[in-house]
């Protein structure tokens, strides 16, 4: 199989380096280009990134001697060099719509982990085992932007990747209500315990913009396509209360539910541990073999045991039970910064190769 050629636009901060270990060596993808702000531009990589390797495994060597492009100067040539790229560009959001767009128009495909296109209406945000329906909008996103190949596509909020899968497949009872509180790790705002001392033996009750994020975005990844542009779900109605803890990586959910029709919790089990999507039936070569583990024993899940389940790319669920204000309530969890972040991009590529809407030049 050809490799598709990969640029790697935001090379530099969490987000980026993620996607640089996971194409590192992947069998799909050959990373050939670099390309990150003004101020990284010029340098190689291993400079640029002297003291602010932020991860818990090392840099591939591959990538030390890469020159950085610059992300915006250098658009044409990063696009002349690559098939797609991976955004994690840290800039205001009017900015990555402005870049974005211009790589898309420049007959570039963009696969974005920035919130920046997440509302717009004919850019698909997918989890690719929950919505893979939603590349069916592409068409529609190219006419606007008047190009043949490019386009972007744009993974969710890393909050919502652990209960928004999980409840997913019990969408059939008729979700009515949801109460998800979120317990976040401090990666997920780009930090280590390292730059960020004082989350040591500390709480964060509120983590700005999360709340409405957890609340509405599922309703867009529940939403279906119509006349070009997606229109998102009625129901259920979620309330969400997002709180920072001093967890390196892993984001676990606390979540309260309620049906329409009331599922058994044996029924609820069954579903979550034979649940297959797409990208398990097609066999990508980042999607979990399962996607869901149920634990019984003990009351799990633990943050350090399971975050890592699969690559990181599994969801784990435990402590079902019935509640005195809503139907049931479980937790789960998911990796932030795998299957929140990097992972699902770069999952969602693969099937975004897989289906054919990104091609070889």
């Amino acid at each position: 199989m050809e490799k598709f050629k990969v640029g790697i636009i935001g090379c530099t901060g969490m987000v980026g380096q993620r996607f640089i270990t996971l194409t590192s060596g992947h069998p799909w993808f050959q990373l050939t280009v670099l390309a990150a702000s003004a101020r990284s531009a010029g340098k190689t990589y291993g400079e640029a990134i002297e003291g602010r390797w932020k991860l818990d495994i090392p840099m591939p060597e591959e990538v030390r001697d890469m020159v950085i492009l610059d992300a915006e100067a250098d658009l044409e040539r990063v696009v002349s060099q690559v098939d797609f790229v991976f955004s994690a560009v840290d800039m205001k959001k009017e900015e990555i719509q402005a870049l974005e767009e211009a790589y898309a128009r420049h007959e570039c495909p963009v696969v974005s982990n920035n919130s920046a296109h997440r509302w717009t209406p004919d850019v698909p945000m997918v989890v690719p085992e929950l919505n893979p329906e939603h590349l069916e909008v592409i068409p529609a996103q190219r006419k606007r932007l008047g190009s043949k190949r490019g386009f972007i596509a744009v993974k969710s909020n890393c909050s919502i990747q652990s209960y928004a899968p999980a409840l997913s497949p019990l969408r059939k009872f008729g979700l009515e209500k949801v109460l998800a509180c979120t317990y976040q790790a401090i990666s997920g705002a780009g930090k280590t315990f390292e730059t960020w001392p004082e989350m040591m033996d500390n709480v964060i009750p509120y983590i700005g913009g999360e709340e409405e994020k957890s609340e509405q975005e599922p309703l867009k990844v529940w939403g279906k396509v119509e006349n070009g542009v997606i229109v998102n779900a009625s129901k259920p109605s979620i309330t969400a209360q997002c709180l920072r803890v001093p967890v390196s990586n892993g984001h676990t959910a606390a979540v309260f539910v309620s049906f329409e029709k009331k599922p058994s919790m044996e029924e609820m089990k069954e579903i979550w541990a034979g649940y297959q999507g797409i990208p398990q039936k097609l066999g990508l070569p980042t999607a979990p073999k399962q996607f869901f583990h149920y634990f019984e024993e003990p009351d799990r899940p633990q943050c350090r045991l399971d975050r890592e389940l699969e690559g990181g790319m599994a969801i784990s669920i435990g402590r079902l039970r019935p509640d005195t204000q809503y139907d049931y309530k479980f937790v789960c969890l998911s990796h932030n910064t795998l299957r929140g972040a990097a992972g699902g991009a770069v999952e969602l590529a693969e099937l975004l190769c897989a289906q054919g809407y990104i091609d070889h030049k």
